[in-house]
């Protein structure tokens, strides 16, 4: 029987591509080509190692596993081309296609299995669905018994196959990225404990146990070790060039150790373990805090970072300012002298954020940003105590930007600014001492209000906002007209109340002055005709005691005309 020399079918997807392709079976191996004209994309036959038939998206699919731990997926064909297809891996590759039917009953518990290129999640004994270990960027200890996994993202549509030009052929990591909506993270609950075998390495036989001893561990501690090894997660191709511990971070908060690689470097928490690429890096910023004692490195990510679903677009390091720190870089002379020639040294005897800043601009190549010379605080410093509703924080102003830290992490560039507004809220006293700054920005996309900035921090900003030609609104002075304005209102409304009194009185005539006038009639040393009425106990009016009593009554009473023209009456004593 002659092998056929090429066999072809066409309508056939490549991982997951948004475009349809022609795909051709050869004895040195396959080729695909988009029908779009996009790039193609070929595998040599001596790299298959396992081929699958089984359900895909499009119809039926044949998924090939390579002997450098790939998997390549194409989807497409129709269920009556099994049998050719069979023939093709048999006669061409020597390869048995075997037919795998996935569970269909929807459950969410099952077993996970670590193949040799994919995690596989099975409902009894069939496959519910697989995960290639390339389409894995991260994975974390999400609590006790849970481990979240997140999925590679793409940097663009020309990756992915969404813009409707490209085929969708892809690089290593990013098959997940063919549709506008796509899955980010999937997560684990995995209870119990799990035993793991390891094999003796001293080569005595010890008595009962054999050549391998199990140990009980954390299921899910052991799940997540597991993925971070056959996921390449954790090991970063090449070596350390340097390693920077305990580094605190107030975004996201804790403490990572860093660990600096030639294309990428990778934060290590407690919890959490980040590997990010320099090409993810946009933004590098040195910012003295203005308390004369910290130093905050600011890294803008895109994509942010994820942890489960907050996602951090900035990374915020605190260093201390006299901290410092003696490191010799983990590289050969040759990439010194070559690669490297005048963006990094040998060893670094520096404090420790200018020895972070000066390694990370050498391997990523990106720009440090500073605080900008136009502008100095009141007392000297090149950011302003503020707030962001209840959260404070640092307003840093820049040559061509606004940087806000640390938490809610926010950029604005100046030429996304429409108008800077000044304004004053609060009470009378809070009003006084502070003021607010709202920042607009083009096209109505939104406004950025900074508050609680002290009063003498005002003619500094104005004047940097000048210098940057930036349209600003003063509402404090409107404010100031309308406090001037209230205080002669009340000032003409008190005096024309005083001068309705002196008219109300001059309307009454004498009846003031009969108010005010003694009685000449009254005399209160004369006896009077009330007092006839206690001739009884007039005897007794001279008595020591009740004369006291009268003068204290006399002289509590001497303030009020009205009580004076009122009879004394006189106490009564005991016979």
């Amino acid at each position: 029987m002659s092998k056929p020399a090429v066999e072809e079918f066409n309508g056939i997807y490549l991982d997951l591509s948004k475009q349809p392709g022609k795909v051709k079976f050869a004895e040195p191996g396959l080729a695909w080509k988009s029908v779009a004209g996009g790039q193609s994309s070929s595998l040599d036959g001596e790299q298959f190692l396992q081929c699958q038939w089984s359900r895909g998206a499009k119809g039926h699919e044949v998924k090939i596993l390579t002997r450098d731990s790939g998997v390549l997926q194409l989807d497409g064909f129709d269920a009556e081309e099994f049998d050719r297809v069979q023939k093709i891996f048999k006669l061409f590759y020597g390869l048995n296609l075997e037919h795998k039917d996935h569970a269909l009953k929807g459950w969410n518990w099952g077993k996970a299995e670590f193949g040799k290129a994919e995690l596989s999640f099975n409902v009894q004994n069939r496959p519910a669905f697989e995960i290639p270990y390339t389409e894995i960027s991260n994975t974390n200890l999400a609590g006790k018994n849970e481990v979240a996994v997140e999925f590679s993202l793409p940097s663009g549509g020309d990756e992915t196959g969404t813009n409707g030009q490209l085929g969708g052929v892809r690089s290593r990591g990013r098959k997940g990225g063919a549709a506008k909506d796509q899955l980010v993270e999937m997560r684990f609950y995995i209870p119990g404990t799990a035993t793991k075998k390891e094999n003796e390495e001293d080569g005595e036989d010890k008595s009962g146990e054999g050549s391998e001893e199990e140990e009980h561990h954390n299921a899910a501690n052991l799940f997540y070790d597991t993925l971070m090894d056959k996921a390449d997660i954790g090991e970063v191709a090449g070596d350390t060039f340097a390693t920077f511990l305990e580094v605190l971070h107030l975004t996201p908060r804790g403490r990572f150790g860093i660990d600096m690689y030639e294309n990428s470097f990778r934060l290590r928490g407690k919890t959490y373990d980040y590997k990010i690429p320099y090409d993810n890096i946009k933004k590098f910023m040195v910012l003295p805090k203005p308390d004369d004692l910290h130093f905050l490195i600011t890294v803008g990510l895109d994509p942010p970072l994820r942890q489960g679903q907050t996602r951090y677009p900035f990374l915020v390091m605190q260093f201390k300012r006299d901290d410092e720190v003696t490191i010799e870089l983990n590289m050969t002379s040759e990439m010194l002298e070559g690669k490297y020639k005048n963006k990094l040294s040998a060893r670094y005897e520096s404090p420790q954020h200018r020895v972070v800043a000066e390694v990370f601009r050498g391997l990523s190549g990106k720009k440090v940003v500073t605080p900008s010379k136009d502008f100095s605080s009141h007392h000297q410093q090149a950011g302003v105590k503020c707030s962001i509703k209840a959260n404070e924080g640092h307003l840093f102003c820049l040559d061509k930007s606004f940087m806000f830290v640390p938490k809610p992490a926010s950029y604005i560039p100046f030429d996304n600014i429409s108008v800077i507004t000044m304004s004053r809220v609060g009470g009378a006293v809070s009003a006084s001492r502070t003021f607010d700054i709202t920042i607009a920005t083009k096209n109505g996309t939104g406004e950025h209000q900074f508050s609680n900035i002290n009063r003498e921090e005002q003619k500094p900003l104005e004047e940097f906002f000048q210098i940057k030609g930036l349209r600003t609104k003063n509402e404090m002075i409107d404010d100031s007209s309308a406090l001037i304005a209230a205080a002669l209102k009340d000032a003409d409304m008190a005096s024309s109340d005083d001068e309705e009194v002196v008219a109300a009185r001059a309307d009454r005539g004498s009846a003031d002055e009969d108010d005010e006038s003694v009685d000449e009639d009254f005399k209160a040393d004369s006896d009077s005709d009330v007092a006839e009425e206690f001739d009884s106990a007039h005897e007794s009016s001279g008595s020591g005691s009740d004369a006291e009593m009268a003068d204290a009554d006399a002289g509590a009473d001497s303030d009020p005309p009205e009580e004076e023209a009122r009879p004394k009456k006189k106490a009564k004593t005991s016979k």
